[in-house]
């Protein structure tokens, strides 16, 4: 099997300005193409524009380089970090062609590189690159099962007669999971929806090269099947099941899994019982990912993730007043005043799955874990593991909400690899941990 090409979406704009560093053509032309050019959609067509020239092309229209290893092309103002607390725009550079098609009254600009350049990128992009050895190789193999399993999913759906559905709703319950299966014009986008992936911007260094290099076309399987390796900033203390996040299909290597090499003494982990996930939260387990080691945190951590310290227990306290208008701006619900926060079901990691919202006008449950963060922050929450506790302060109502973790905690801890890494594992040790069941197979 050769190594696969990939299809990465990078951004869609009414008008897209891109540069050129070295000689790229289109498609069955030859003639040389450099600089700085605009594309826009005009009708069926992509306008392209330059001080030099203009000229028309037809959708779906891709710049090629002549020397694939030197070319190399900038996007400008690229939106990362969408929808949360570090959101900003910035110029990136990328390897590989450029691709525009048009959607609606946007143009999508998408990077066709092979998944090992990508995966270089994503690596750098999701982690510092100065990360431990065994932890860069984890994350190479983990990122590129993650994408040939999705890959392998949008083939498999796109072979079925029923429409994929990712949101149910009655008038007193909306449930709904975010996950990739929207993209069709391209296999991955590059923000936090699938994985971080910025190009070449980020720096990269000879290690990251060589932890791809030792693993290239690794990937974990059980019974030759591609695993859905599936990654999050920091379980908390314990991971969560993947059908608590996502569609309600069991994958027997992303189950609960304790972030330790031994159980934590004096807990129980039947953290979907509220007074267990209660003294769960507000304590202080052993966990590998329960580390303020700065020297580990920075290696992972690039510098707008280290701007964000409270990885494995966190507080957010809302006034009464503060949360109605939140939710009614996040949701576009006018649910009056809200009254009531009340869990009505916790995942494996205590995570809520669904949770009730009572106000004045409208009560609803809702879920799934994102939908919930979404819901309770102007970006997300750091994860929907959080216990609520109402309190009146200075004779107003407060909902304090006090948290665990940080994104879904299914699969992969970033942190908590980073500190087995640190500490002599192996990163076919760190994959098993997380990965029960699985195995390592070279699959190109």
């Amino acid at each position: 099997m050769e190594t696969p090409q990939i299809k990465v979406g990078i951004m869609a704009e009414k008008e897209i300005s891109f540069t050129l560093h070295g000689n790229y053509h289109l498609a069955n032309s030859t003639t040389v193409l450099t600089g700085k050019y605009k594309a826009r959609k005009t009708g069926a067509e992509i306008y392209i524009e330059s001080i030099d020239d203009n000229f028309l092309c037809p959708n779906n229209v891709k710049f090629i380089p002549f020397n694939p290893e030197t070319g190399k092309f900038i996007l400008h103002d690229v939106t990362i970090g969408i929808n949360f607390h570090w959101e900003r725009k910035e110029n990136q550079t990328f390897k590989g062609s450029l691709q525009f098609i048009t959607d609606g009254d946007k143009i999508y600009a998408i990077n066709v590189l092979s998944i090992e350049d990508y995966l270089i990128s994503v690596i750098s992009s999701e982690m510092s690159a100065t990360s431990s050895m065994e932890l860069l190789k984890a994350h190479a193999v983990i990122s590129r099962s993650w994408l040939l399993a999705q890959i392998q999913k949008n083939t498999n759906l796109q072979t079925k007669s029923q429409k994929y559905q990712t949101t149910f709703r009655t008038d007193d319950e909306l449930v709904k999971w975010y996950d990739r299966e929207d993209h069709t014009h391209f296999d991955v986008c590059a923000d936090d929806h699938c994985q971080r992936y910025q190009g070449i911007t980020r720096s990269t260094t000879e290690v990251v090269e060589k932890a791809v290099k030792e693993t290239h076309g690794e990937v974990l399987a059980i019974d030759g099947v591609i695993c859905d390796a599936r990654f999050s900033k920091c379980c908390g203390g314990v991971t969560e099941v993947f059908e608590n996040v996502w569609e309600p299909v069991n994958h027997s290597y992303l189950q609960k899994i304790v972030d330790n090499n031994v159980l934590p003494e004096g807990f129980s982990l039947e953290l979907d019982q509220e007074d267990v996930a209660k003294k769960w939260i507000m304590r202080n387990p052993t966990a590998f990912c329960n580390s303020s080691d700065k020297k580990v945190l920075k290696q992972i951590l690039n510098d707008y993730d280290q701007e964000t310290n409270d990885f494995f227990r966190w507080k957010v306290d809302y006034s009464q007043d503060e949360l109605s208008e939140l939710v009614k701006t996040r949701t576009g619900i006018d649910f009056g005043t809200i009254t009531d926060l009340i869990p009505v079901e916790r995942g494996g990691s205590a995570r809520l799955i669904r949770l009730k919202i009572v106000g004045t006008l409208k009560t609803m449950t809702i879920g799934k874990e994102l939908e919930i963060r979404k819901t309770l922050s102007k970006s997300h929450l750091y994860s929907s593991a959080f216990i609520i506790d109402k309190q009146e302060i200075a004779g107003s109502i407060h909902f304090i909400l006090h948290g665990a973790g940080w994104g879904h905690g299914v699969g992969l801890c970033q942190i908590g690899a980073a500190v087995m890494g640190d500490k002599g594992y192996s990163y076919h040790e760190i994959l098993l941990h997380y990965f029960r069941g699985a195995g390592l197979e070279r699959k190109y």
